[in-house]
């Protein structure tokens, strides 16, 4: 058996692109390596933070998140993701300045979703900013125009401790804002038939949004462990 070399580090296939922000990642967050059922690689993108990215368009930094996508890849990465699906506006440029599968957004996931539903059922998207999530961020996903969007801005907690990038966050308070905004996109729209957490923030309330609207929950870990999947295939013992 001969081993060949290339990387720098082995055996963790997926690559996360980090905000810089100080705000806590409890388990559950995809910021958070306990998450993952796998070992991945991080790199913090200095002076992207929450605010930046989710309020004003991520201007100016497209050529630091190339960068660091490309550290992760020389690092031994074989496929790059994000922690906030805002960035799905970079998604085209990273995916053409990388040699590797790029999936920026847990939003990309929206018209998948939407084909394996019942007819006549769609899948939402909840979102830590409904005032700034625009139509460029949900093209540049693939999601319809038409998309039911729900948001936890009208929350006491959640939206207020990420965006601002507070050193505390009261867990409660922020499960309570994500099942009060996924149980007020379902009032809305009897047709809803799934969700999809634009945030990665959301999803250690993933299965709490699930029970209390009896929906399926897509997020960035599930598009993660999907992207995992394909790179680095699991392999069955023949009996």
């Amino acid at each position: 058996m001969i081993a060949t070399g290339g990387k720098s580090i082995y055996g963790a296939s997926v690559g996360i692109l980090m905000l810089d922000a100080r705000f806590p990642r409890i388990p559950g967050d995809m910021g958070n390596a306990l998450t993952w059922p796998f070992p991945v690689l991080y790199r913090v993108v200095r002076g992207a933070s929450p605010d930046l990215i989710v309020r004003q368009g991520a201007e100016g930094m497209l050529g630091p998140f190339i960068d660091a996508a490309r550290d992760l890849v020389r690092d031994g990465a074989d496929g790059i993701t994000t922690n906030c699906g805002f960035l799905s506006l970079f998604q085209e440029e990273l995916a053409e300045a990388l040699p590797v599968p790029v999936a920026t957004s847990s939003l990309m996931q929206v018209a998948h979703v939407n084909r394996f539903l019942p007819k006549g059922k769609r899948a939402g998207v909840l979102t830590i900013s409904g005032s700034t999530l625009t139509p460029a961020h949900l093209e540049k996903a693939g999601v319809p125009a038409d998309t039911p969007i729900g948001t936890t801005e009208g929350g006491d907690e959640f939206t207020r401790a990420i965006l601002g990038d507070e050193a505390e966050l009261d867990v409660d308070a922020a499960r309570a804002d994500n099942v009060a905004a996924a149980m007020a996109l379902k009032a809305d729209h009897d047709d809803l038939g799934a969700l999809v957490l634009e945030c990665t923030n959301m999803c250690p309330y993933a299965a709490d949004m699930h029970d209390a609207t009896g929906l399926p929950v897509y997020s960035m870990v599930t598009l993660g462990e999907w992207l995992h999947s394909g790179l680095a295939p699991r392999r069955y013992e023949t009996p």
